[in-house]
């Protein structure tokens, strides 16, 4: 083990993770990494199993088995364009609007040098803002990696500042789809809770931190699915924390399809609806920014987009219309 860590976490093997390879347990605990960066701190010595430095990703783990993960000073980074597809649903000289599909990550981070958004950009697009920093040019916003939908890139520094004015102000009006489990308990609500780091798990956020700032979601029941103990949501969010949501929904007793951090289990669904989660594109979840509304950082014109959710979602939703009928 080289270099200086940067941040220790620990895990406990549940009994449902009884016998998993230590590789994949990490990358489903910590998911912020790749499963093949895990791979490499595994046998560079970062990790240990009950106190023991073990070096073998395969190594199968047993329930109760305390798992600690040591992340080292991430590396200077060398951002390099990428020929990767590109779904730009606007472009004039101050902004881009594109779409970003699920299981893309927006920047480089250990464990993901390459293959994400700013790659792509680097290579479809000129002028990107510096604001931003290094690893981080032309980004205003970002979507977790699970999650698919519509961004705003700043092409300019004029307008990155700008666009992060208005997301700081709310003046920006910000739109998802998201089915989750179980139907909620009321049709419309508002979840008005600050949000902070997890006290108990450094990758996740919760509404019982210490360290919180404010944080305000509302959503609106669309549809129910009776007979697979699901609904599909339109959500609102005034803030942009990190996970609200995915957190906001997690409070209420509910969890997005394929959303494993903040409790989606197979299991709480019924078993005949249960292979339906495998239509979910790898590394996903059921959550959709479909509309992004915002003033034009020159122009100052109101200026609205909208996408589809990912055909294998639209699919998933057809067939549980077809289950209910």
């Amino acid at each position: 083990m080289e270099g200086k860590i940067r941040e220790t976490l620990t895990f406990e093997v549940s009994l449902e993770n009884k016998n998993q390879r230590l590789d994949k347990f990490l990358s489903q605990s910590y998911p912020e990494l790749s499963r093949n960066y895990i791979k490499h701190l595994i046998e560079e010595g970062y990790v240990k199993v009950n106190g023991d430095t073990v070096k073998k990703p395969s190594k199968k783990l047993p329930a109760g088995a305390v798992v600690e993960l040591n992340i080292p000073q991430p590396k200077e980074l060398q951002l390099k364009p990428e020929p990767l597809p590109l779904d730009i649903i606007y472009e004039d000289q101050d902004i881009a609007v594109i779409y970003k599909p699920p299981g893309l990550v927006v920047h480089p981070s250990p464990g993901y040098e390459s293959g994400t958004l700013v790659n792509a950009l680097l290579y479809h697009i000129k002028d990107l803002s510096s604001i931003g920093g290094v690893d981080r040019p032309g980004i205003v916003h970002r979507l977790d990696k699970g999650t698919a939908g519509v961004m705003v890139i700043a092409k300019n520094d004029l307008a990155h500042r700008e666009l992060s004015r208005q997301f700081a102000d709310r003046i920006t009006d910000k739109r998802y789809m998201a089915l989750v489990v179980p139907p909620p308990r009321d049709k419309h609500a508002i979840i008005d809770l600050p949000i902070g780091r997890s006290l108990s798990d450094r990758k996740k956020f919760s509404v019982y931190s210490a360290k919180t700032r404010e944080a305000k979601t509302e959503y609106w029941e669309k549809e129910r699915f009776e007979k697979a103990l699901s609904s599909l949501l339109d959500i609102k969010i005034y803030t942009g924390r990190t996970h609200q949501i995915r957190v906001h929904l997690h409070s209420q007793g509910m969890s997005i399809w394929g959303d494993t951090t903040y409790g989606f289990k197979k299991s709480k669904l019924p078993p005949r609806v249960q292979p339906l989660v495998e239509l979910l594109p790898k590394d996903s979840f059921w959550l959709v920014a479909y509309r992004l509304g915002f003033y034009h950082p020159k122009t100052k014109e109101w200026l609205e987009f909208v996408v589809e959710p990912p055909k294998e979602y639209k699919e998933i939703i057809q067939k549980l219309r077809d289950l209910s009928s």
